[in-house]
């Protein structure tokens, strides 16, 4: 088979994995809007609801270093190339569990100590909250909260082992029962815990998709039990490269935590319309960017174990593509449909229409920024894929300077905590040219030219949609006013059912590649 045939098979592949982690990842993202749009109905957009979203929001962030983002980043590209060093998988089965035990060693003490350090971490550290009733609330939801990092850390190494095999359906799946967790926890719990019934919810959730994922985990050879031998060269590979991946995703999770805190003495609903704006955006992010990356992180890092250049340098071009692709149109939903979506969503009982407004300045902040994050996130995992760990740290450094310059200033205008959503849209920008130019300096294949040329065919793609937007608009009102009811729910559909069709009709007429793929229905068998 020529290499040209060997790309174009490889690329089927992916794409079609990218797009069965998108589904799974889209009905997840559904739920996880059943979920949120519950909690908003339970507890409004201020006083408990913000206390829960501050005190969820540590645990959800520090799983970036310890779970699905720091740890994973290092792990990842190493089992890789044990598995290209020895496919039979005796060096990745001993691998994984080092990385299981050194995830007990660290997170079991850190859990104790935040626990009897809970309330000098809400009071001096986490938060700016003055009231002592909402003091209480927050110490005592984090003290559940806190353990839900255990769970998802160990989660997430059995979900790299899995996509490092190049199985992508079950830990796509396994996030749905993270939130039937919630949901029901909800739904049977809250008129005798009240807002504690999250907590039963997350933690029931995470344990829930351990188990889930177990018997394929089991089925490739690996086991549950921990190694505390951390000499071996393996995952000495691994803690070095966890070092800076650590540096850089903590810059990240200072920055939301600082985003938190600034929004939390603007106004009392900042914290919960941040929040609230960050779940919306983080729809299309968390379907169509994290799908991508998901698939093209594993092989990227294969083709670097093997030396395979030109293949990494294909892969880097499909993976922009694809996030221009579906992030594109995606960007265009949110900035015309977005007061519609979170009235429809949330608008009832406590969540009122000026709560849809305060959310949709900040949501349309962010929207901005959806390619930029997207291409950002996939440029990293290139560099981790790579070995090139120091580019990733000082991006992270400059992006995290740029965002809280700019938070301090734009917070103080007219802007609000909306000015911290534009201020996160213009710093990953920055990050993205810095991380994005290196590509193109060291592409030998045209790098830039197919991206352009990708782009081009989007845009064009999008005219016919944007016209149906406005027409839309037009002619219909401001019926979202009414919040959320069934109509309201059918009017949002047929624009969003039109755009996504005319979208679709015209990427096959101007074959932009992962649709045509799609529509070609080649018969790739994927795990």
């Amino acid at each position: 088979m020529s290499t040209e045939e060997n790309t174009h098979k490889s690329n089927t592949r992916s794409t079609l994995a990218a797009f069965i982690v998108m589904g799974c990842t889209f009905l997840s993202r559904l739920l996880g809007f059943v979920r949120n749009a519950l909690i908003a109905s339970l507890f409004g957009a201020g006083g408990e609801a913000s206390v829960l979203h501050l005190t969820f929001a540590v645990p959800n962030n520090l799983r970036k270093l310890m779970a699905e983002g720091a740890l994973s980043s290092a792990f990842i590209p190493e089992i890789s190339a044990s598995l290209v060093d020895e496919p039979a998988g005796g060096k990745a089965r001993q691998l994984t569990s080092l990385l299981m035990g050194f995830q007990i060693t660290v997170l079991v003490p850190f859990c104790i100590l935040a626990v009897i350090f809970a309330e000098v971490l809400i009071r001096y550290v986490l938060s700016e909250l003055s009231d002592p009733a909402q003091i209480k609330l927050a110490v005592d939801l984090f003290r559940w909260f806190i353990f839900y990092i255990l769970l998802i850390s160990i989660n997430a190494t059995i979900m790299a082992v899995l996509n490092s095999h190049g199985r992508f359906f079950v830990p796509a799946f396994t996030p749905v029962l993270f939130s039937i967790a919630v949901i029901s926890s909800l739904i049977l719990f809250y008129t005798r815990l009240g807002v504690f019934a999250m907590a039963v919810g997350v933690l029931l959730g995470g344990l829930g998709q351990i188990l889930f994922q177990l018997p394929f985990f089991l089925k490739q050879g690996y086991s549950m039990k921990p190694s505390f031998r951390f000499r071996s060269p393996g995952f000495k590979r691994v803690m070095h490269r966890w070092g800076p991946v650590v540096a850089a995703s903590s810059i990240f999770s200072i920055i939301q935590i600082i985003a938190i805190r600034f929004a939390s003495g603007i106004d009392d609903k900042g914290v919960a319309g941040l929040q609230n704006a960050i779940i919306f955006w983080q729809l299309p992010m968390g379907i169509f960017s994290a799908s991508v990356t998901t698939v093209m992180f594993p092989r990227m890092s294969r083709q670097f174990a093997e030396g395979n250049n030109e293949a990494l340098d294909d892969s880097i071009r499909l993976g922009i593509d694809l996030l221009l692709i579906l992030l594109v149109p995606s960007m265009l939903v949110l900035l015309f449909l977005g007061k519609e979506i979170i009235a429809v969503a949330y608008q009832r009982n406590k969540f009122a229409a000026e709560d849809t407004i305060y959310t949709y300045q900040i949501l349309k902040a962010y929207t901005w920024g959806l390619f930029p994050v997207g291409a950002f996130n996939f440029l990293q995992r290139y560099y981790f894929s790579a070995g090139n760990y120091r580019r990733v740290t000082l991006t992270a450094c400059i992006v995290a300077l740029a965002d809280i310059a700019l938070s301090l200033w734009w917070k103080e205008t007219s802007l609000g905590v909306a000015g911290l959503a534009y201020a996160n849209t213009a710093a990953f920008s920055l990050g993205l040219l810095v991380l994005y130019m290196p590509c193109l300096w060291h592409s030998e294949y045209g790098l830039l030219q197919r991206n352009l040329k990708t782009l081009g065919k989007i845009v064009f793609s999008m005219f016919p949609g944007i016209i149906v937007f406005v027409l839309f608009r037009h002619y219909t009102g401001n019926w979202w006013q009414q919040g959320a009811t069934v109509i309201n729910l059918l009017r949002l559909i047929l624009p969003a059912i039109i755009f996504t069709l005319i979208s679709l009709g015209m990427y096959k007429i101007l074959k932009v590649e992962a649709i045509d793929i799609l529509f070609r229905r080649r018969r790739v068998r994927i795990e």
